[in-house]
């Protein structure tokens, strides 16, 4: 992703640097919480959006990110398929200005480390948001279904809405 046109970036951005931060996944400890799916959302697209916001690219890698276990495990030895051998984790790469990417990766990390938190499935609230964005996208969502607006994702863009009222 380019810097040019990135809020904040002004003068001399100085040189262009690139920098990849790691980011185990804690499968091992929480081996029955979907990570991956977490990480993703409908579509991918929370995935696009912390990298949209963050201006950083991220990457799932290591076992179990390839959905198909099956077709891991043809892919394991091939060339470029490597990091299958490894623990399942998160990749962030950036390539911005200096003044900048330490910025940009840190913001990254907090968001990504945050989705990593297990949560309790009724507190889950970045989970219902994925949930209902999902429901729009199949076109399936009921808007007269109770549902909670607002959402502990730091990336967010939904508010409250007022009450439909009747007459």
């Amino acid at each position: 992703m380019s810097w040019r046109g990135l809020p904040g970036v002004g003068g001399s951005p100085g040189p262009i640097l690139k920098k990849i931060i790691r980011i185990e996944v804690p499968v091992d400890l929480y081996p029955t919480f979907n990570f991956v799916g977490r990480l993703l959302g409908p579509r991918g697209n929370s995935l696009k959006r912390v990298e949209s916001i963050t201006a950083c690219r991220i990457f799932i890698r290591g076992r179990g990110s390839v959905r198909d276990m099956e077709k891991e495990e043809k892919l394991r030895d091939k060339p470029g398929y490597e990091h299958l051998n490894e623990p399942l984790h998160v990749l962030i790469e950036a390539e911005l200005p200096a003044n900048i990417i330490d910025n940009h990766l840190n913001e990254a990390r907090e968001i990504i480390e945050d989705l990593l938190k297990p949560v309790d499935e009724s507190q889950d609230y970045f989970k219902k948001q994925q949930l209902r964005e999902l429901a729009m996208l199949n076109g399936t969502l009921r808007e007269d279904s109770p549902s909670w607006s607002g959402s502990a994702s730091p990336f967010s863009n939904s508010g409250m809405k007022r009450a439909k009222t009747r007459g």
